[in-house]
This record gives C-alpha cells, structure tokens and sequence, in this order.
C-alpha cells in the first residue's frame, strides 16, 4: 500500500485524512486540538494518537503534506490605484490565494490610511497600481509612505511592470522584504492574478509558517503547501476540470461553512446566459473565491440572525424567541460548543441555510436594468452562475448535520430574488469525508489519485454512504 497523510492545521482542530493512493480509498481520519498559541505539536501528537488508534498502526507515509488557516490565516492588506480596476484585481488576487482579507486601500495613501494599515498588524502586504506602461505616481507615493512604516511584513509587488524594480530596490533599502510578480492588471480590464496567487503562498510558506509556530511540528511532516482555504480551491478546481483523459464535474460552486467564515469558491467563467445582457466592470476569474467573516456560525452567529432576521430564524427553526437569545449566548459564550438539545440542532441548521444563502448570494453576480440613450438595458455585474451544474457542501455543519439538504438548497435562486445570479437547478452534494483540502494538497503530486479521492467524498444530499462508495463524473 501507498499511503499519504493529509493535515489541516485548523483554528480550532489539526484534522488528518490518512489514504491508500493504490485504491485510491480514505484509510481514516484523526484530529486534536488545535495548540498553535501554545505548542502545535501537542495537537498534531493528539491528532496522530487518534489516527492510530482508528488505524491500530500508522503506515508509512510516501506523502505527509500540510495545509494551514491556524491562529486566524493570513491577514493581509492590498493596495492599489482605482478602487474598481487594479485595487479590485489585488482583492481577487489575495482572496484566491487563500488569505483573510483585514483591510483593501485605493488611490493615494493619506496618513490616516497609513496609521489604519499599522493597526491591521497584517502578515503580508499587496502593493498593486497601475497598468503595465500607465500611471506610475501613484504606486511611488504608496511604496515611499509603505517604507517608512515600522511593520515587519513582507510586500508582494504586482503593479506597474514599469516601476517594479525601482520600487522593490526603495523598498528593500528601508528593511522590507519584497516579492516581485507579475501585474495584476497588465492592460485595462485584463485580470492576471495567478503570479501574485503563487507569490502569496511562496510567503506564507517561508514566513508565515514560521511565524504560526506551525513549523515546531516539523518532524510530522514533509510539508506546508498552502493556506487551507487555497488547498479548498485547488480541490475544487480540481474536481471541476478533471485530469487527463477522466472528466471532472464541469462548472461547480462550494460553499464552505466554518465557525469564523463561510468561504464560497467558484469554478467558472460566469459569462452574461440570457442574449442582449451586456457585462460590467471588470472580467470575474474562473476560480473565484469569496470570505464573508460576518458568517461564522459561532463567531458571528448574532450577525447572522441580524442579516437574514430574528423572524425567519424563528420561523426556520420552530424556536422562539427567548429560547433563541439563550442558544445565542450559549455559542457566543463558548464558540467550541456543538448543539445537543434538538431546539439547539434546530437552530444550528437555520443557522446554517442562513450563511449558505447570504455567502452564496453575496458571491453570485447580479443584474439589473439600466436607461441608456438608445433604451433600457440589462446589466450583469458579477457571475452568472443560473446555468451552474454543482453546488457542493463542506465543513461540519453539512458533512455531519442532520439537514444538508434543506441548508444546501439555500444556494438555489430564489424567485422572490429575481436580480441574483444564483445556480437555478444544480444536484446538491456533499464533501462528507471532508477531502476537498486533502484533495488540493494531493493534486500537484497524485493528481489522479486526488481527483477519485475527491470524487468519492462526494454524496448526493440525503442519502448515506460508505468509505468504499464513489461518486462518478458524468
């Protein structure tokens, strides 16, 4: 047998997958808490025990890869010229490369900008600005006023190709470590975000690890890849294009709901559907990535009920209002807490069809109708995802909750909501073995092991399965 063991070091759990790539076929799961504020490697030994006791003995591991989003991910902060052009185009680019996004400037930074970056205490810095041959004052005055800031992070330059290197050299004379790629806007409304991506997980590699502790637990690993949520995105990515002559499941969208964020990647080109729809603003990526922090189910559980409203909630879960406040302050008091009662399962799961509904609309484009001097016209801003296939669940509160299917279906448009852009009529699956993030991890050096691996995480809401059942491409 060939084996490989896949580590999540999360915020709250390191969750291990051990699998046969010979099969390919999941061997077991295992997880301890996560101590990375402490000593990572009591979690990952935890984590270990608990394998082994499912396996009665660890094989040895061909690959032992890792990813990470402990103690909060990777906080970073992108600046660029013009809110809806290159600033934008650093957004996609930190998002898609699994990063939490705490702060996004435009335009000139005015000192007050600047005393708002120190108090973000980001990990890592996207200066952008410009397209490749065009306005080159503004990136000078964000690299000079960057440079005399006392933050200890390093800067990944993707703006003007014009300007690169004088400003890397300005940067480095000052103490920053600076990350040269690729413009993110090379020409106006032309998105080129993958360099930046690879730049971005290059730094959490060689310093955020480091700085996580994460490296502590070194000797358990060969590895740490990526941020967790980029090993997301490359095992849907994956699961959506396939790998050599075996197909994958097309265009897909997953949602993926956690106790601090409801993450929602995207695997598609969102093209206007309907004929005479014309697209505004900038082009979306294929692979697309969304964090909406405001939909964590338990550190944001109060918003949620904020956002979709007490009454829905109320009316979702069959729980009144006073039982409501006190599961409220039951979860905020302890964000660890699973439900136990079935008032609380109730709640959980109103809960999450809230998150899937907010995160997914929030991600899918919008249309709308606009006067022009030669008559009314449809504007699509955003992705078109009406025509989408698959709708993919993950995390805990779909993998392991008792209604996947009626929290999933919240992805579904909503005639009510005629505007949104959301899948019409896509099968809804689950990642019940919670493999999308092993699968990513797996994909640069199995891919074909990686994508029957994915493929066989996945069941059709509703119905159960065993570790030995898959789910074919069609």
């Amino acid at each position: 047998m060939t084996a490989a063991l896949l580590i999540d070091f999360g915020s709250t759990y390191t969750k291990l997958r051990a699998v046969d790539l010979d099969r390919p076929a999941l061997l077991a799961a295992g997880q301890g808490p996560s101590t990375v504020t402490t000593d990572v490697t009591i979690g990952m030994k935890a984590a270990l025990a608990d394998l082994e006791h499912k396996l009665g003995k660890l094989p040895v591991f061909k690959y032992r890869l890792a990813s990470s989003s402990a103690a909060g991910g990777l906080k970073m902060v992108t600046i660029g010229l013009v809110r809806e052009l290159t600033a934008e185009a650093a957004r996609q680019a930190a998002l898609g490369a699994g990063a939490k996004l705490v702060g996004a400037f435009a335009y000139r930074l005015t000192p007050a900008d600047e005393k708002h970056v120190v108090s973000l205490a980001p990990d890592i810095i996207l200066l952008a600005g410009g397209t490749d041959g065009g306005n080159v004052d503004v990136i000078r005055h964000n690299a000079q006023r960057l440079a005399g800031l006392g933050l200890d992070c390093p800067v990944v330059l993707a703006g003007n190709r014009d300007v690169g290197e004088e400003i890397a050299g300005l940067l480095g004379a000052r103490g920053k470590i600076v990350h040269l790629a690729e413009n993110v806007m090379p020409n106006f409304g032309e998105l080129n975000i993958d360099p930046a991506r690879a730049a971005i997980r290059r730094v959490f590699i060689d310093r955020i690890v480091h700085a996580k502790g994460i490296d502590r637990a070194a000797s358990s690993f060969d590895a740490v890849l990526m941020p967790t949520p980029a090993a997301v995105m490359e095992g849907a990515r994956l699961l959506a294009d396939g790998i050599g002559n075996r197909k994958g499941l097309g265009d897909l969208l997953v949602v993926d709901i956690g106790g601090a964020t409801t993450d929602v990647h995207s695997v598609a080109h969102g093209n206007p559907v309907r004929e005479g729809v014309i697209q505004h603003g900038l082009p979306e990526p294929r692979v697309k990535r969304t964090v909406e922090g405001d939909l964590g189910m338990r550190h944001n559980a109060a918003t949620i009920v904020a956002a979709i409203g007490h009454t829905r909630i109320a009316q979702r879960s069959g729980v009144s209002d006073a039982t409501i406040e006190r599961i409220l302050a039951a979860f905020t008091a302890d964000v660890e807490r699973l439900p136990e009662s079935p008032e609380e399962i109730a709640f959980d799961e109103a809960l999450a069809w809230a998150a899937v509904r907010i995160a997914v609309e929030r991600h899918s484009g919008t249309a709308k109708t606009v006067q022009t001097a030669q008559g009314p016209v449809v504007v699509q801003i955003g992705k078109d995802l009406t025509a989408l296939g698959t709708v993919i669940g993950t995390g805990g509160p779909l993998a392991h909750g008792a209604t996947p299917a009626t929290v999933l279906e919240a992805a579904r448009a909503d005639p009510a909501q005629p505007l949104s852009l959301r899948p019409a009529a896509p099968r809804l699956l689950v990642d019940g073995d919670y493999m999308l993030y092993a699968a990513g991890l797996l994909a640069a050096v199995e891919p074909d092991a990686a994508l029957a691996l994915a493929l066989g995480s996945l069941r059709p809401v509703g119905t159960k399965r065993s570790h030995e059942q898959t789910y074919q491409a069609s």
